[in-house]
């Protein structure tokens, strides 16, 4: 397959599943959707062995270096897991045709809006990826049409595009910048162009840009101050979905500040970005903590973590040095992974015990061990415990931020990831291992998962654990990817 070829596979696979929905019964249908995430993954480890060591793809306004190709596999990779799941998920749930329909396209387009972000060489095209998303998955928050999931994904909307909104006034004050130092049309918002001519643009615009960028990619990345969205719209949609949101979306949105984060470095130095980020890192650490000791509903429970999980990658990104970036790129696949079986796992937890209220789960081990297995680990996984890669994430995030002189950042961040790992520790101990309490939720349904369905969460925490040992064929890709935010080539 040409490497040309292979920019476009990311978008056309999905948009053709999407189209096959329209004619394919539902079972089908959604078994399709898997194929079309599986060829993202695959498409993203094609272009992996073509530019890890080689020259950028390039196609029109598409590229692909060695951080695209690494945010493809991420991409593929967490949607595999979710659509796979999600097949299961529309068997058990049984929709009307037409909303199992409408599902089905609709997480095919999230997937097509995400690759496309990633893809982009021009600015202007991410910003309309990213806002592609937030439009798609509105609907697919308030997919169950009740009242808690519509209000979830007003405030979803609403919140969002005022942080969209930012961003666009950011990538105007890049724009006008680059055409100040004589740049024409759409290459002054190309990436490749304004990386390799950093020396002209207004240091004033590129200043004021990285903070507007910062805070409105930010809020779809969740981060605080601009996070409110997030534990309502990840509570309320389909868990599938919640999986996609938590597991990539967040990071695709991180993947837009990493994107500016090259080209402002260059004409500012990493101070003022670094302060920005360690900021938006402390603030994100502290809300999860607190509202992680008071939380009382699992499925709000890891969109929190979320925010945590967030605030660790704002913490690396600060740092910036090539081992903090690194163990934030291990950061992103293995949370995704984690988190994408968390609430998949959910998912399944709610259809079984009719409630997502931790005190309605209680020994979940002796009722269903097959699930509580895979919850339990996905939960130890996120936790940061090995063998899984948040463990060697985290760590690597621990060293670089010491070994570049910010051991008060490091000493207040990991105080409060101690304090959120207990409140996680504590109600996950209670779920699975608790005394079974009266509760007036009735389950929606009766007796336990099957063995397909907890199959594509056992394939999520292998390849979670399997990273956390091993790199393997990644080590390369990733040494690569982290030259391309470092250096900004």
């Amino acid at each position: 397959m040409p490497p040309s070829l292979a920019l476009y596979l990311p978008l056309a696979a999905p948009i053709a599943a999407a189209g096959a929905t329209v004619l394919l019964g539902r079972r089908v249908a959604a078994w399709v959707g898997v194929a079309g995430a599986v060829t993202i993954l695959a498409t993203g480890a094609r272009l992996a062995a073509t530019v890890h060591d080689g020259p950028d793809v390039t196609s029109g306004l598409l590229r692909a270096d060695a951080l695209t190709a690494f945010m493809l596999i991420v991409i593929g990779a967490v949607a595999t897991i979710a659509c796979w799941a999600g097949v299961h998920h529309l068997a058990d749930e049984a929709p009307e045709p037409a909303a199992a329909r409408r599902y089905l396209i609709l997480v095919q387009l999230f997937l097509a809006a995400m690759s496309l972000a990633v893809l982009a060489d021009n600015l202007g095209v991410l910003w309309v990826a990213v806002e592609a998303t937030t439009i798609v998955t509105a609907f697919l928050v308030g997919h169950r049409r009740s009242r808690a999931s519509v209000e979830a994904a007003w405030k979803y909307v609403v919140l969002c595009s005022v942080g969209i909104g930012i961003a666009f006034l950011g990538t105007v004050c890049v724009y006008a910048a680059a055409v100040a130092a004589g740049a024409h049309g759409t290459t002054a918002l190309n990436w490749t162009y304004l990386a390799s001519h950093t020396a002209g643009l207004d240091p004033d615009l590129i200043r004021l840009a990285a903070g507007l960028v910062l805070l409105g990619f930010g809020t779809k990345a969740g981060l605080a101050p601009m996070h409110a969205w997030l534990p309502d719209a990840h509570s309320q949609a389909p868990a599938p979905v919640s999986a996609l949101m938590s597991g990539v979306l967040l990071s695709v949105a991180f993947y837009a500040i990493w994107r500016y984060k090259a080209v402002t470095d260059l004409v500012l130095g990493p101070g003022y970005t670094r302060t920005l980020l360690l900021v938006a890192a402390l603030a994100s650490l502290t809300v999860a903590a607190v509202l992680l000791i008071a939380q009382r509903d699992y499925k709000r429970m890891l969109a929190y973590s979320s925010i945590e999980h967030m605030g660790l990658i704002a913490l690396g990104t600060a740092t910036g040095s090539r081992l903090a970036i690194t163990a934030v790129l291990l950061h992103v696949l293995g949370h995704g992974l984690g988190k994408a079986v968390a609430f998949c796992g959910a998912g399944q937890l709610l259809r079984l015990q009719g409630s997502s209220r931790v005190a309605a789960v209680r020994g979940l081990a002796t009722r269903q061990p097959a699930l509580a297995g895979t919850l339990g680990l996905a939960l130890l996984a996120l936790l940061g415990l090995p063998p899984f890669s948040l463990f060697a994430s985290e760590l690597g995030i621990a060293r670089a931020g010491l070994s570049a002189g910010q051991g008060w950042a490091v000493a207040a961040a990991f105080g409060l990831v101690v304090v959120a790992f207990a409140a996680l520790a504590r109600n996950g101990a209670a779920m699975l291992l608790g005394e079974p309490q009266p509760t007036t939720d009735p389950p929606t349904s009766s007796g336990r998962p099957r063995a397909a369905a907890i199959a594509p969460l056992a394939v999520g925490l292998a390849a979670a654990a399997a990273l956390g040992v091993s790199l393997g064929p990644l080590r390369d890709l990733l040494h690569a990817a982290t030259t391309t935010i470092v250096a900004g080539h």
